[in-house]
């Protein structure tokens, strides 16, 4: 009789738990209305344009970067929203309801 089997299943199944907490966690915030967002390669305006969100759009924020400048409907901020892998959005069109950062910086 070997307890291996039952080992591996106990860390698949801690794994598993692990991995739906983790994407339990992450919130989607509005996109100011009547806003067509532009989502950028990086933190800043001086990124590539990647694509446009639509009018009505809910991000989700899985890490936050300081970068360049902007104002927008809710204040001028520095903080940049990574949204998906390489891409971001400014947080002054994202309805966070914080004027600080509300997720991790990204690293």
């Amino acid at each position: 009789m070997s307890v291996e089997p039952t080992e591996r299943a106990e860390d698949d199944e801690t794994r598993a738990a692990t991995a739906g907490l983790a994407a339990a966690t992450v919130r989607y915030y509005a996109v100011a209305p009547g806003v067509r967002l532009n989502v950028r390669s990086g933190p800043g305006t001086g990124y590539a344009l990647v694509r446009v969100l639509n009018e009505g759009a809910q991000v989700p924020i899985y890490c936050q970067s300081p970068g360049t400048t902007v104002t927008g409907p809710y204040g001028t901020s520095n903080i940049w929203d990574n949204i998906a892998s390489g891409q971001y959005v400014s947080d002054a069109y994202v309805h966070t309801g914080s004027d600080g950062y509300v997720a991790a910086r990204c690293s």
